[in-house]
């Protein structure tokens, strides 16, 4: 029960508040949010604490305002939007998204994006009319554009909840502490990266939406670290031994054009010749040089050579993470283009180290180190890549730090793919999504698994790039999945959710339950949950362990366009 908290007194948290529209703004225009009279106050209250805006925070915090409920959400960088916007990576999806398979808000979300380049970019008119537009005619997602499209779409979503006062957004405020009382979280203290000034938020339920799971950490929630034991989990994918340390590698993506006629080669980076003959020490054995066409297939692990010719829309490198398509646009804008692309490739993969469990120094000498990477990945390519006519080098190749919003190219974050992990009520194994895993647990007529507390879908590989403790690929046909309502549920801590990658899988399951229409899933399903219990005065592990309360949760999530089931097809 909840008795012990009061909603926040609306004038309260207006005043305590952040100027919430002004905050989206300045994040829509990639500017840094500047502290007013309205954010001088050392103590906010709310209903919703969010502490993260990733993708998942942001579709908590709708879940949240479109229930009545008032919002504080913080972002480390100046953009929302995580995995989409600060970390530049479209969307991996699976083949259905555009009908099936997704929240209904998260439907809105790629809907908004879309109208958005139509209303606002010279696009040609078949194009501007497209009702399935892929901006960049990526091969990744039938929806690739440009990190500022997303940011502009989830500005338009959650603005009107700013406006009236509901929401408040603390752009570049990082977590340092949270008040604990027994099983409870009372507040997390977050410091402004600009001024150095610290707040404290306080609500009765607090989300953690941040990409690696920082509150769990910070609030002793029990939690999980890297790659667990076969012993531990029963995970046939997984080794003998744990190894807190061996997490997946994260990527700091960076936007490339091509201009044909043009040379923008940079100078030879320090550490060129270190990452020029790199050789990811790996098992199985890694393809070769890391700076190379070549890498290890996910799913043999044998050599494959993908082409790299940015003047061709044929499949290769370039249009696999297309973003912006001059046959899109009418003559103008890129002349003389051939267009942008993200590069998030194997060969930017950063093996050297983990951001968990490292000190706050190791980890930004390790993102530094990353992006030493993409400059020489970057010098690679200008002048050492083989062409398709036998000559060596794109010099026409250039950064558009102009597109990430920083000053060095790069994006405002790494993009991350393994998190601290909350020890669960209940946890997502592979014998629940994995294929063969499933196969050997159900025999022949294998099906996905389904949970009576499922919160909401999914459907992707598990797919585990190369990890800091030395694992090649892992990377293995799944089932289309079910979001279980455990697996929110901290097994000790009352009023703390996951909201992002944090809940409760194992490494294995990670992989498939990382993507981005399953972390927004996620993030609604948990602000959803907080809300329900706000109204009803229940905990979560109540409406979890008591039937009708489940039962209605769950219609309640439907009624808000949650799937919480795959359809089946059913004979004739």
């Amino acid at each position: 029960m909840n008795e012990s908290y009061s909603r926040p007194n609306r004038r309260r948290f207006l005043i305590g508040s952040s100027s919430g529209l002004a905050a989206l703004m300045a994040a829509q225009r990639g500017h840094v949010l500047a502290s007013g009279p309205s954010i001088q106050r050392q103590t906010i209250e709310a209903d919703l604490v969010i502490v993260g805006g990733s993708l998942g925070g942001c579709a908590a915090a709708l879940a949240a305002l479109r229930a009545g409920k008032t919002v504080v959400m913080t972002e480390e960088t100046d953009w929302i939007g995580g995995q989409l916007t600060s970390q530049a990576v479209p969307p991996d999806e699976h083949p259905w998204i555009e009908q099936f398979g997704r929240n209904a808000s998260y439907a809105d979300l790629r809907k908004r994006t879309r109208a958005y380049v139509q209303r606002n970019y010279p696009l040609t008119a078949e194009a501007r009319d497209a009702r399935y537009l892929n901006p960049g005619n990526g091969r990744v997602s039938a929806l690739c554009a440009e990190p500022r499209a997303y940011l502009a779409a989830l500005t338009e979503m959650l603005a009107p909840f700013a406006s009236a006062g509901t929401l408040s957004v603390l752009l570049k405020h990082v977590p340092i502490a949270a008040e604990t009382e027994g099983d409870r979280v009372r507040s997390v203290t977050v410091r402004d990266a600009t001024t150095g000034d610290d707040r404290t938020l306080v609500a009765p339920y607090i989300l953690d939406a941040t990409e690696l799971g920082d509150l769990l950490e910070l609030a002793n929630v029990e939690h999980i670290v890297g790659f667990e034991a076969a012993s531990q989990t029963g995970d046939r994918s997984a080794p003998e031994q744990p190894d807190p340390m061996n997490q997946q590698a994260f990527t700091v993506c960076f936007l490339m054009e091509y201009r044909p006629e043009e040379d923008h080669t940079i100078d030879e980076p320090d550490d060129y010749r270190f990452w020029r003959d790199f050789v990811p020490d790996l098992t199985p054995p890694w393809s070769g040089p890391l700076l190379s066409l070549s890498y290890s297939s996910p799913q043999t692990l044998e050599p494959r050579s993908v082409p790299f010719d940015p003047t061709s829309n044929a499949f290769g490198w370039w249009t696999y993470r297309r973003v912006i398509d001059p046959s899109n646009f009418r003559p103008g804008p890129f002349d003389g283009s051939t267009g942008v692309t993200c590069v998030n490739w194997p060969q930017n993969d950063y093996l050297l180290g983990p951001l968990v469990g490292v000190s706050a120094d190791e980890a930004r000498q390790h993102i530094e180190r990353a992006k030493g990477l993409n400059r020489a990945l970057l010098y690679w390519l200008q002048t050492e890549c083989p062409r398709p006519d036998g000559g060596t080098g794109w010099p026409g190749l250039r950064l558009r730090p102009d597109l990430m919003g920083t000053s060095d190219g790069m994006a405002k974050a790494p993009y991350i793919r393994e998190s601290r992990r909350i020890a669960a009520e209940f946890t997502i194994l592979e014998r629940h999504v994995g294929t063969e895993a499933r196969r050997e647990a159900e025999g022949t007529d294998v099906a996905e698994a389904t949970f009576p507390d499922s919160v909401g879908v999914g459907s992707y590989r598990i797919d585990l790039h190369p990890s800091t403790g030395g694992d090649n690929y892992i990377d293995v046909s799944s089932l289309p999945f079910e979001i279980p309502l455990g697996a929110l549920i901290p097994v000790r801590v009352e009023n703390l959710l996951p909201a992002c990658k944090n809940l409760g899988t194992t490494h294995v399951t990670n992989g498939c339950y990382r993507l981005h229409p399953v972390e927004w899933a996620i993030g609604e399903a948990a602000g959803a949950l907080a809300t329900f219990c706000l109204d009803r005065g229940l905990s979560p592990r109540a409406v979890r362990n008591t039937p009708a309360r489940l039962r209605e949760f769950q219609s309640f999530l439907t009624s808000q366009g949650v799937e919480i089931h795959w359809p089946r097809a059913r004979p004739r």
